[in-house]
């Protein structure tokens, strides 16, 4: 059957149309996404405002009908953490059901950092062993570990690369003071919640997912997004640490000439490696592989399974 998933997130909105079947692998079909940024849009309540919820709904809008034209049959629509920390979620989702027919489902984030280390242990398969799971968002930081399909231990941070520019670094470039305040305060949150890991052993395989995460690899020369899907891409500790210094003495508008980087996110990045490299740090991790799948993927496996087991 041909599904789509309809991910409201903190940066796009983005429509994934597959082809799949349970016990097969999704065959993607169609992508559709527009650039958002919800995370931006909170006024200082942290509510979306009217103007966001217009834009939102227009924005829904446009991908039903791209759903429509492509012939999916089952659609799957969730929101993550701008919509579910937005201080109106419910009023948004209201509206955006009373405009478009659409009834966001509202992931927490355990369920986001579960549902992408679902994706993760079907891309890399058993034996990968124990696996250390990193997702960057633009709201969010998610951590699963685990043995199995279900993590042991999954957590999600508010360290999300799109909520921490618009809250730590208003400048163009930033100011050295914020981005080492931001530095501090993103070690403090991660390091919080490594004892929750480290207790469970050394991970056999570490691997990112995420839109940060790849262009991060991209920079330390992985391979382009054009080579394909099954292209090893890797991104160590060591390279991290020396592009973190550059990122943040560079304008955005600088950023958009280094390969791989959007417009769309060059002012996030710097906030983005600030994480990563934390994380890594924090973890002890010297290099991880960038894993195609995530949360999308995740959520058309949870519903496969369950459509191979009625």
């Amino acid at each position: 059957m041909r599904l789509g998933v309809l991910d409201v997130g903190s940066n796009t909105v983005h429509l994934l149309v597959v082809d799949a079947h349970p016990g097969a692998r999704p065959l993607p079909a169609h992508s559709h996404k527009a650039e958002l940024r919800l995370a931006e849009l909170l006024d200082g309540n942290g509510a979306i405002g009217p103007d966001g919820i217009d834009k939102l709904i227009a924005v829904i809008q446009d991908a039903l009908q791209a759903a429509e034209d492509k012939g999916v049959e089952d659609l799957l629509p969730f929101a993550t953490s701008a919509v579910r920390e937005a201080g109106n979620a419910d009023d948004v989702l209201a509206r955006v059901e009373d405009a478009t027919g659409v009834g966001l489902q509202v992931l927490t984030g355990e369920e986001e950092a579960r549902l992408t280390f679902l994706a993760a242990r079907r891309w890399f398969g058993w034996s990968a062993g124990k696996l250390l799971v990193l997702d960057i968002g633009g709201g969010s930081l998610e951590i699963a570990y685990g043995m199995d399909e279900e993590p042991d231990a999954a957590v999600s941070l508010p360290l999300g690369a799109g909520r921490l520019t618009a809250a730590w670094l208003p400048g163009d470039p930033p100011d050295p003071e914020d981005v080492r305040a931001l530095r501090r305060h993103v070690r403090t949150e991660i390091a919080r919640t490594v004892g929750e890991f480290s207790r469970f052993g050394a991970p056999d395989h570490v691997v990112a997912t995420s839109k940060t995460f790849k262009q991060l690899a991209r920079l330390a020369g992985a391979a382009r997004s054009a080579e394909g899907l099954y292209v090893q891409r890797e991104l160590k500790r060591e390279s991290l640490e020396g592009w973190v210094p550059q990122l943040a003495g560079m304008t955005a508008a600088q950023r958009t000439e280094l390969p791989g980087v959007s417009d769309g996110r060059a002012g996030q990045l710097l906030a983005g490696a600030l994480v990563a490299e934390a994380a890594m740090d924090l973890f002890g991790v010297e290099a991880l592989e960038i894993c195609p799948w995530a949360l999308r993927e995740g959520v058309i496996l949870r519903r496969l399974d369950h459509m191979g087991s009625a």
